[in-house]
């Protein structure tokens, strides 16, 4: 299954607090349940105005269906074709 990196322009996210990321969570868990298994949130990034997410979904569509549903934004979904690390160079 196809893995995607997600970034959501959020202005002032690195400010939100504990309790609204919680809130945003919730929210995320809820739609995703009701999508079914094929789409899995695996984590996010917060950084100042942006929140970058990792999904596994079959495609960029569900993605963004969730997104609609959400009320948050996907401003681009991009495929992740290969992981490299440090252990790459060995």
């Amino acid at each position: 299954m196809p893995k995607y990196l997600i970034e959501r322009d959020i202005p002032g996210a690195g400010q939100l607090t504990a309790e609204e990321l919680k809130g945003i969570s919730q929210k995320s868990c809820s739609i995703l349940h009701r999508l079914g298994p094929e789409i899995q949130w695996v984590e996010s990034y917060v950084t100042g105005d942006k929140i970058y997410c990792v999904y596994i979904a079959p495609n960029p569509e569900l993605i963004r269906q969730h997104a609609e549903e959400g009320g948050f934004p996907a401003n681009r979904i991009a495929e992740i074709k290969t992981v490299i690390d440090p252990t790459t160079s060995e």
